[in-house]
Order: C-alpha cells, then sequence, then structure tokens
C-alpha cells in the first residue's frame, strides 16, 4: 500500500487555492473544478459533505486537532509575506521550541491550522553562525553530531 495525498474540506476551493499558492508557491498537480491536487500530495475539495456523506454542518467546526506543516528556509522572508497577506488569523506569535525552530501557526481560510516553522538545517547553521560549537549544537537540539552533518549536507 502506498500513502496518496491528504485532502481537506473547503468552502471556496478558488479562495483556498490562492491561498496555497501565494502563500506557500504550491503548484498544481490536478484540477477537477471542485477537487484540486497540488504537486506535494496536498488535495483541496470543496463540497465535501457530497464527497463524503458527512452532514455540511458538521464539516466547519474548527476541530484544533491536526495541521498542515510546512518548512521555510527564509522563515523571516515568510513572516514578512504572510503580515501582508489579507486576513490571516495567527494562534499566536513566533514561537521558538526548546531545540532552537522558530515557527508561526495561524489558520487557512476555512480554519485548518497552518505551522511553519525555519528548516532545521537553517536553525543548526543559526546556532554556529552565532558561535555555538556543533558539540553545544547537538546538546541543543538533542540530536547527535553524525545526524547534524547529516542535515547540514542535505
Amino acid at each position: 500500500m502506498k500513502y496518496s495525498s491528504t485532502v481537506i474540506a473547503v468552502s471556496d476551493i478558488a479562495v483556498s487555492r490562492k491561498f496555497y499558492e501565494d502563500l506557500f508557491g504550491l503548484e498544481l498537480y490536478q484540477d477537477y473544478g471542485i477537487n484540486i491536487s497540488f504537486t506535494c500530495g496536498l488535495s483541496l475539495q470543496q463540497d465535501f459533505d457530497w464527497l463524503t456523506g458527512v452532514p455540511k454542518d458538521s464539516i466547519f467546526k474548527q476541530p484544533n486537532n491536526m495541521e498542515l506543516c510546512f518548512e521555510e528556509e527564509d522563515f523571516d522572508g515568510f513572516l514578512k509575506k504572510l503580515g501582508e497577506y489579507p486576513g490571516v488569523r495567527y494562534l499566536g506569535k513566533v514561537f521558538e521550541h526548546g531545540w532552537g525552530q522558530r515557527v508561526v501557526r495561524f489558520y487557512d481560510p476555512d480554519g485548518h491550522i497552518i505551522e511553519v516553522g525555519e528548516c532545521m538545517k537553517m536553525v543548526v547553521n543559526r546556532f554556529l553562525s552565532s558561535g555555538m560549537s556543533m558539540e553545544e549544537v547537538s546538546k541543543r537540539m538533542d540530536v547527535s553530531i553524525p545526524d547534524l552533518e547529516k542535515l547540514l549536507n542535505e
């Protein structure tokens, strides 16, 4: 068996398509009108009730029990772009995890949680640029030095 994609319910396919293309640079793979797929494996479905048989009034209850995660090499540039995008609802401010990765969480137009974090290679480079040794980075991130070196060489 092979995992094929994640499908999320959207109320307006055009609005959601624009959101994911504009903010994340996702590329369209297939377009079936009320259902589209991006090359990364994410699919959007308008009229999810029709597709699944789930009552329409229970589709968009904002369950806050999952998130779509993205990593960004230019995290500060993305934050600027996100700040300029109209109507974004944030879950909070930029947060730095104990291992050093900065993330921001917000909702898409239909209330799905999105997390964008700086890519882990950038976290390691940020620590090294600040004067930390590989050993200090390894301890801070709780990752072995060989795993850090592998990450840096990807």
